[in-house]
C-alpha cells in the first residue's frame, strides 16, 4: 500500500529528495514518436522553463534534473530558513502567482488595514498554511504537472491523465547518495544548477 508522502518528506532528516513523474498512455515529453514519426522536442521546453520558473516561488530549489521521453527525474532541495524570511505579505504575492486566492487576500493585498481583527485572525492560519505549501514538494511537483499536462492534452486533443497518478520521491539522506543519484540511464544531459548557473553533463554511462 502506498504510503502518504507526508511520511516519505522530513526535513529535519535531509532537504534533498529525488522524483520521478511518469507519462501514461503512451505520451511523449520529448523525442520522436517511432509509430507516427511525430516530433515532441518542443515539449522539453515546457516542462523545463516550468521547473525553473516555480523556485522563484516556492522555497525550493532544483538541484539537478533530467528529461526523458516518457519520464523525468528531477533533485529538489526544501530551503526552510528561506519560507522562514518571508513576511506574511510576500507568502500572499506568491501564491497570487500560482492561484487567485481568496476573498481575503485579495482584499489583504489591496490594503491591510481593510481587515478587521477577526478577518486578520482567520486569515492569519491561511497565511500560515501557504508557507507550508511554498516549501512543499507535493505542491511543487502537482503545480509544475498540471501546467505540462493541460498543455499535452490540449495539443492531443484529448482528455484525462497524462501523468501517472503519484509522482515517486526518495530521500537523499548523504552526500554520497546525492552524487549517486545524479548518475542517470539513458539521458542525453544532465542539468546540474548552482545559483543561476546550469552545468550540463554528456553521456552519463551509469546504469539507474
Amino acid at each position: 500500500m502506498p504510503k502518504l508522502r507526508k511520511t516519505l518528506i522530513a526535513v529535519e532528516s535531509t532537504p534533498y529528495y529525488h522524483c520521478v513523474a511518469r507519462c501514461v498512455r503512451r505520451a511523449f515529453l520529448c523525442g520522436v514518436d517511432s509509430l507516427t514519426g511525430q516530433n515532441y522536442g518542443h515539449r522539453r521546453a515546457w516542462l523545463e522553463d516550468r521547473l525553473l520558473e516555480l523556485p522563484k516561488v516556492f522555497a525550493i530549489d532544483i538541484a539537478a534534473y533530467a528529461i526523458m521521453s516518457n519520464h523525468y527525474h528531477v533533485i529538489l532541495h526544501i530551503n526552510s530558513d528561506r519560507a522562514k524570511c518571508w513576511s506574511d505579505h510576500d507568502v500572499v504575492e506568491r501564491w497570487h502567482q500560482l492561484f487567485n486566492g481568496t476573498v481575503l487576500s485579495q482584499k489583504y493585498l489591496k490594503n491591510e488595514d481593510e481587515l478587521s481583527k477577526v478577518e486578520m485572525l482567520v486569515f492569519q492560519e491561511t497565511i500560515d498554511q501557504w508557507r507550508l505549501r511554498l516549501q512543499d514538494i507535493s505542491w511543487f511537483m502537482r503545480i509544475l504537472n498540471e501546467a505540462v499536462a493541460r498543455e499535452a492534452n490540449t495539443e492531443d486533443g484529448c482528455t484525462g491523465r497524462f501523468w501517472e497518478g503519484r509522482f515517486k520521491s526518495q530521500a537523499l539522506l548523504d552526500e554520497a547518495a546525492l552524487m549517486a543519484c545524479m548518475v542517470i540511464k539513458g539521458s542525453e544531459c544532465l542539468i546540474l544548477i548552482k545559483g543561476s548557473e546550469c552545468l550540463i553533463l554528456d553521456f552519463l554511462l551509469i546504469d539507474w
